[in-house]
């Protein structure tokens, strides 16, 4: 058997179980030995890592007992790093590594070796697995698992506290030999911090560490292998050590007297001043609170802690007066919120001071006695009549004189007035309880002085109730009595109201006009509840001969002076049934008698009314069918045409007027305007009498034709100038029987024209219509 050189002890133990065994043909149990063929006599090799050396390793060597040494064995390797990592010696069986190998990377190779037969390639033995373990040397240093570490420990902490815990691997052969024992030691960070030499443990080693003196701290340690011996390898780490703050601080106010000047017109609420304490330590360990301790102003002032600044905020609470107290002083405490009781050997945790206010004068509006003043007044007092007063005075030490008046945003109607002098409130006109029971307005008060320093204060004035209006019934009543009524009914039973409001409440007094109590067809009962009881007086009554009744009814009230008016009822006679429910009234019962109902007298005076709508349609669309044309025929227009291309409005002009009235003489006297201009005057067309023209004086006509140019041109009511405008002049006894005829003469001479030629020009301003029958008109 062939083993490696360091497997001999292994070797030797073997032989001694062999031997044993043989000794006492037995084994551990007792049970008979048999011999039984040989075959692989080995296990493992062993191999060192990171072999150095210029030859290739020698691992082991491998031997059949079928191996006769003619070399007709060939020895064959598998497995993981076979033909690569190891190669065998196929005549021989040695076994050697071709490369360096590193124990960390992979710690052992299991193979799997035969021997065959070199000619037959027949197995000799069976396969058989072996192991190739590499042996461990110290070429890998000691690594930390973080770099660096954060840690934390309070300040003022006891010798012996844990501050953290630091961890270094190695990734040698913890099993074999040293080389992974790693040993801890500190080669920064003294006196402050020590640390545990095998388990790592970084503790503090000085006590009374202040964080206000130093807050951080760096702290190398150092992992070495081979148990700290020399040649170990190492490897080292940095651990940034922060103490924590501990309340170990009191506050302490920068100044022991603080003062403060404030205007006594600070509004209540504002913040006069500031003070602050100061804290060595941070976060809530410096928080702190303020409040005072003593005050000649009790209740004057308060102190509050801003949180984001830790500042006290003095704030004013009661009104300051520089007249009353000039100076107030204070007396403030300020102590911290979380307090460590370990540290109260150290003394007390707070801090005093004194805060001294001054108050400034400032000139202030005068000062109303009350905040607001409450006045009464009798609906009937008189004008002028003082209602109250209200007073003001200025609080400076100037003591100026004070002005008042109304501000009449709040009395609008100039109902109230003061005197400016003494503030005595009074009334410029009757006042209506009625109409307003109350009246808010609003006084000033003004400085002489200063006239910029004014104040206001409401005043409520409460209008007084006086007994100034009758009662009157409490609703129109609507009253109805059958005709087949009892005597002694009762129809109605009334009620009344009053704007007046009595302290007592109302009283009303009911009764029937002395006027007509005489011949009184009903009677009033008072129910002395403020109600009454309207009552019949006779059997049944007629609506034929009947058919509504007044009743006077007189309501008095019970105030002083007493009021009282006089009231209607209208009772109207209706057609009942015999359980007294009304059927018919008043004119319905008359329309049911006739025989006809309300419903067919609205039918038959709707049927009137369209009967006659379409009569007049029919008469109007008559009438426009006979319209004659405008102008019949052209031998119609004689001698004396005027025409002129004045372009007129076109559709406006027709709508404006009717073309009728060019072709009927008789338009001109109805009264219609233009409805194309709108005329400032009306003018009514006046119809003059025609004076016929003589033989001997031509003036006649020219006098007509005069006054009717006259006229069209003042008419406003004239056609459009594009329409055509006839005069007509029945003559009596001319001898031409023609204003048109140029041929007729007189037997005493020519007819003299001259006037035609005078006036032609003005016949475009021709706008109407005037003239006799066709036979005998000119144009």
């Amino acid at each position: 058997v062939s083993l490696h050189v360091f497997e001999t002890f292994y070797v030797l133990m073997v032989l001694w179980a062999m031997a044993h065994l043989r000794l006492t043909g037995q084994d551990a149990n007792g049970v008979p030995l048999r011999r039984s063929k040989r075959g692989w006599m080995w296990n493992q090799f062993f191999l060192l890592e990171e072999y150095t050396g210029t030859d290739l390793q020698y691992v082991g060597k491998l031997h059949s007992d079928a191996d006769r040494g003619d070399g007709s064995v060939r020895y064959v390797l598998n497995g993981e790093g076979a033909g690569t990592l190891f190669k065998i010696d196929e005549k021989s069986g040695d076994i050697h590594a071709t490369k360096r190998l590193d124990r960390e990377e992979k710690a052992y190779y299991i193979l799997h070796a035969k021997a065959v037969n070199r000619f037959t390639n027949e197995a000799l033995e069976g396969e058989s697995e072996f192991i190739i373990k590499i042996h461990d040397i110290n070429d890998n240093e000691p690594r930390f698992t973080k770099d660096p570490y954060m840690a934390r420990v309070p300040e003022m902490s006891d010798i012996g506290t844990s501050v953290i815990q630091v961890t270094a691997t190695d990734a040698d052969d913890a099993t074999y030999g040293n080389s992974a024992r790693v040993v801890y030691s500190i080669l920064e960070g003294q006196p402050y911090f020590s640390v545990d030499p095998d388990t790592g443990l970084i503790k503090t080693a000085l006590p009374g560490m202040d964080r206000e003196v130093k807050e951080n701290y760096q702290v190398v340690i150092q992992a070495k292998d081979m148990a700290g011996q020399m040649g170990g390898l190492s490897g080292t780490t940095t651990v940034s050590i922060t103490l924590s703050d501990v309340n170990d601080n009191p506050p302490r106010f920068t100044k022991t007297l603080y003062e403060f000047r404030v205007p006594e017109s600070t509004e209540l609420g504002s913040v006069v001043g500031l003070i602050r304490a100061m804290d060595a330590d941070i976060g809530e360990n410096a928080e702190m609170d303020y409040r005072i301790i003593g005050s000649d102003g009790p209740g004057m002032f308060d102190i509050t802690t801003n949180r984001s600044t830790q500042d006290g905020v003095i704030v004013l609470r009661k009104p300051l007066d520089y007249e009353r107290k000039r100076q107030y002083s204070l007396r403030v405490q300020v102590e911290n919120v979380h307090i460590n009781p370990r540290f109260f050997s150290m003394g007390p945790f707070r801090d005093e001071a004194t805060i001294k206010i001054i108050v400034e004068d400032v000139d202030e509006p005068p000062v109303f006695e009350r905040a607001s003043y409450v006045m009464e007044v009798k609906e009937d007092a008189a004008r002028n009549t003082v209602i109250g007063s209200v007073s003001a005075s200025d609080p400076d030490d100037k003591n100026s004189l004070v002005r008042y008046s109304i501000d009449r945003r709040t009395d609008m109607d100039r109902v109230f007035n003061i005197h400016a002098g003494n503030g005595s409130v009074f009334i410029l006109r009757e006042l209506d309880r009625e109409e307003n029971a109350w009246h808010n307005i609003s006084v000033i008060a003004t400085e002489f002085n200063n006239p910029r320093q004014i104040s206001r204060v409401p005043v409520y004035i409460r209008v007084l109730d006086v007994n100034d209006n009758a009662p009157t019934f409490a609703t129109n009543y609507e009253t109805f009595v059958c005709e087949n009524a009892r005597a002694n009914q009762v129809i109605q039973t009334v009620s009344a109201t009053d704007p007046d409001e009595p302290l007592g409440g109302h009283r009303f007094f009911f009764s029937l006009a002395q006027e007509a109590a005489g011949k009184a067809n009903f009677s009033v009962r008072d129910n002395k509840d403020n109600t009454a009881g309207i009552l019949t007086r006779r059997n049944s009554y007629n609506s034929l001969q009947k058919s509504i009744y007044h009743v006077p009814v007189v309501i008095s009230d019970g105030e002083f002076p007493m009021q009282s008016s006089t009231n209607t009822l209208t009772i109207r006679v209706c057609t009942c049934d015999r359980e007294g429910n009304m059927k018919l009234c008043n004119t319905e019962a008359l329309t049911a008698r006739a025989g006809l109902s309300t419903g067919a007298l609205v039918a038959i005076l709707l049927c009137v009314i369209i009967l006659l709508m379409i009569v007049v349609l029919f008469a109007a669309l008559r009438r426009q069918r006979k319209k004659e044309p405008l102008i019949i025929s052209k031998e119609d227009v004689r001698d004396n045409v005027v025409s002129y291309n004045d372009e007129g409005g076109g559709e406006e002009d027709t709508q404006a007027f009717d073309i009728g009235t060019l072709r009927n003489p008789e338009a001109i006297e109805e009264s219609k305007q233009r409805r194309d201009i709108v005329p400032e005057t009306f003018y009514p067309p006046v119809r003059r009498p025609v004076l016929p023209p003589t033989r001997d004086n031509n003036g006649d006509v020219r006098d007509f034709i005069n006054q009717r140019l006259q006229d069209n041109d003042s008419d406003p009511t004239a056609p459009p100038y594009d329409s055509l405008a006839t005069y007509a002049y029945e003559g009596n006894g001319s001898v031409a029987e023609s204003l048109s005829s140029l041929e007729s003469v007189t037997t005493e001479g020519d007819q003299d024209y001259n006037y035609l030629s005078e006036w032609g020009p003005r016949f475009k301003k021709l706008a109407d219509m005037y003239g006799g029958d066709d036979s005998d008109r000119d144009s």
